[in-house]
């Protein structure tokens, strides 16, 4: 198992004293105390925050050993150009250290109006995701991009004039992306929806990834074991090995003295930091709340269905406390638990 701090890039908006400097003294004190990843949030103006590619640089210049990483970055409502230009920097800062989480937008009415005010239809957001990430991908690996699709044309497009040593690439070639794919995430599915809509998920996280984040859906291991077995069968059809994708999990939790004063705290965050989504989503599918015990048997339980990389958010506007309690409470425990 490995473990990240999500940042909470929102966070400096909605809580007193904790401004970009914390947030950076936070990236500091995660690699400090021994985990493997930091992570940030995007949105455009429904949940407003930092900007995270920016806020990544900065992190680089911070921390030395841990992974950097989006949870998760709306690809979908950027150009694609302007964001493989804007990675491969950023890549370059860091040594090599980057990993980008991407999604394609939730069904909030608020994601909906940025995509309106973007000029992009919402209601083709996958097709215009999947464009996205094999021009990413393209530019990436080969340097330059020959793509005909419905949204994105272009004629070996480069970074290099012909000046240049080479093309400007990323260290990393390419950066690990890891797809998002929730699609329980808000409402009822059908049996049939949801079957149809986890075949194309799976199918294209493996066709444009190289490891699949999923989050807020903490009371149901089962539906991971479930999309792990849709994954190995995507990977077998498309002549991948399995073996090398990433499982995340983005878990939102806070640690406690009891369940009571931990849920109590999560809540009040909960509302705060995701005004919209925090009413269709039951704070218990958001994760464990309570003392390290429960949190720990938690972490256990998704690791048997098979998660790799945990992405922990805590719920809690004391950052600091939360970070260092997990260090010295819970990741010691996990961490002798394979």
């Amino acid at each position: 198992m490995q473990f990240g701090v999500n940042l909470n890039n929102r966070e400096p908006l909605i809580a007193p004293g904790y401004g970009l400097p914390e947030l950076l003294d936070v990236a500091v004190l995660a690699e400090s105390v021994g985990f493997d990843s930091v992570w940030v949030g995007d949105s455009l103006f429904s949940k407003p925050r930092y900007e995270p590619i920016a806020l990544m640089s900065a992190i680089s210049q911070r921390t030395r050993r841990v992974k950097l990483g989006t949870a998760c970055l709306v690809t979908s409502t950027r150009n694609p150009l302007y964001l493989a230009l804007e990675w491969a920097t950023m890549d370059q800062l860091s040594g090599g250290r980057s990993i980008l989480g991407a999604c394609m937008g939730n069904p909030e009415v608020g994601v909906q109006k940025e995509f309106k005010a973007l000029g992009l239809d919402f209601k083709d957001r996958a097709t215009i995701f999947e464009e996205g990430l094999a021009v990413l991908r393209a530019l990436w690996t080969d340097g330059s991009v020959t793509y005909r699709g419905k949204y994105y044309t272009y004629e070996d497009v480069a970074f290099y004039s012909g000046t240049e040593m080479g093309p400007l690439m990323p260290l990393q070639k390419p950066p690990p992306t890891w797809v998002v794919s929730n699609i329980r995430l808000t409402g009822d599915l059908s049996d049939a929806v949801a079957k149809q809509r986890l075949a194309r998920a799976c199918d294209r996280v493996i066709r444009y990834g190289d490891g699949w984040m999923t989050c807020c859906r903490a009371e149901h291991p089962e539906e991971v074991v479930e999309q792990i077995a849709q994954l190995e069968d995507s990977a077998s059809r498309l002549g991948e090995d399995f073996g090398r994708f990433t499982v995340s999990y983005q878990v939102t939790m806070n640690i406690g003295d009891s369940k009571e004063q931990a849920r109590e705290a999560f809540g009040s965050y909960i509302s705060s930091y995701y005004p919209e989504l925090s009413k269709s989503v039951d704070l218990s599918n958001w994760g464990p709340v309570g003392s390290p015990d429960t949190i720990i048997e938690w972490f256990k339980r998704f690791r048997d269905a098979g998660v790799g990389h945990f992405i922990c958010r805590f719920g809690d506007m004391d950052q600091f406390a939360q970070v260092e309690r997990f260090s010295k409470e819970i990741l010691p425990a996990l961490r002798d638990a394979g």
